[in-house]
């Protein structure tokens, strides 16, 4: 079966109209069906394109043919505008895995390798996905921080804009994730004064037009998720995230993919916590797990409306 099997799309005509009307497309990383059933709902409620990101970790923890008969109960129509996205496959063999899968993108991230190496395995990568149709992303420059086990850096190197002009010319990539500010995890932000590097998006933008941009740890952190994460026995001292204000100035460029994760796992857990401290009787996890998924529903179409702009952008 192929994606569209799936009614599912790349995602080259979403960038398109993103860049054209200014507003960017949510990439959501969902790790259960509970997640996946939000993302979908709010996208589908405020009518508002999507991108359904899996982790190569995600991708492993839930298994080829389990994670596409969830896709597959969600009964998409290509008019939904909904995407399946391989975030952060770290070797070809992964993203021609998920090609073979069904998913209609796939992220090579060989960003740890040496710009050559980095070319030469993404150019690879787009060669094969490109024969199914299948949109590539790669990534230049280091964006530091934690994810999980198979993303994660100490360093951060902010992308060059002459790299990022001969790195799109040698791969033909689709979309370019840029290292401007932002990191993964839940800890992204050294002090208030730090912020987004728009000077090296705007020096991108003028080079490369008309090449859709992608932020990566691009979670705003809500501080009531992490009040009640600690407040219920967590312990998440000093975290904190992209302003919310900055993000949206963001999606107003040629950024039109920024990706959601930690957002997503805080509003969870910090719900599942909630439920367990203040219902000591409760046993049942559809209770909890319910809650968890409203929780996440809310906090994704919030930021598909206030950050993103998507809403309505489906007809």
């Amino acid at each position: 079966m192929t994606y569209s099997d799936f009614g599912l799309v790349n995602t080259r005509d979403m960038f398109r109209d993103a860049i054209a009307n200014r507003y960017a497309v949510g990439a959501f990383n969902f790790f259960n069906m509970e997640s996946l059933r939000a993302i979908v709902t709010a996208a589908r409620v405020i009518r508002s394109p999507v991108i359904l990101a899996v982790s190569e970790s995600a991708l492993n923890y839930i298994g080829d043919g389990m994670l596409m008969a969830m896709i597959a109960g969600l009964e998409l129509d290509i008019r939904e505008m909904v995407a399946l996205h391989l975030d952060h496959g770290h070797s070809f063999e992964v993203c021609a895995r998920a090609v073979d899968v069904g998913f209609s993108s796939v992220m090579i991230d060989a960003s740890a390798m040496s710009f050559d190496e980095n070319a030469t395995v993404s150019a690879r990568v787009a060669e094969y996905a490109h024969r199914y149709n299948v949109s590539v992303e790669a990534e230049i420059g280091t964006i530091g921080g934690v994810e999980d086990e198979n993303t994660k850096s100490d360093i951060e190197l902010f992308t060059r804009p002459d790299d990022a002009v001969e790195f799109v010319r040698r791969t033909g990539v689709d979309s370019l994730a840029v290292a401007i500010g932002t990191a993964h995890g839940a800890y992204k932000r050294r002090a208030d004064s730090v912020g987004l590097r728009f000077d090296i998006l705007a020096e991108l933008e003028r080079r490369l037009p008309d090449m859709p941009l992608v932020l990566h740890g691009a979670s705003s952190i809500p501080e009531k998720f992490i009040r009640e994460i600690n407040l219920n026995g967590g312990h998440l001292i000093g975290a904190g995230g992209i302003s919310r204000e900055q993000l949206a100035r963001a999606a107003t460029t040629n950024i039109c993919k920024i990706n959601v994760d930690s957002d997503s796992r805080l509003a969870f857990t910090a719900t599942v916590r909630g439920e367990l401290a203040n219902n000591p009787g409760v046993f049942n996890p559809r209770e909890y797990l319910g809650a968890a998924m409203g929780a996440v529903y809310e906090n994704t179409m919030d930021e598909m409306i206030n950050i993103m702009n998507s809403g309505n952008r489906v007809s």
